[in-house]
């Protein structure tokens, strides 16, 4: 699931862990690793942070695209 997101976060040598770092998202490691996994589910806060923070020049809809 997200392999645009997690593509995007190896060419930037991101990880969860980075994530999980971040104030402004507050979100703790488990809970970014069950988003990732597909176990709960992105709101739409989450991915504009995100997008904002990390990946500018890339769409919500691409980063978050689920194949």
């Amino acid at each position: 699931m997200f392999e645009n997101l997690k593509a995007e976060m190896a060419r930037k040598d991101l990880t969860i862990m980075d994530f999980s770092k971040d104030k402004e998202l507050n979100l703790s490691y488990e809970t970014l690793r069950n988003k990732f996994l597909g176990k709960t589910e992105w709101n739409k806060r989450e991915m504009w942070i995100i997008r904002k923070n990390y990946f500018k020049e890339k769409s919500i809809e691409y980063l978050f695209e689920q194949r």
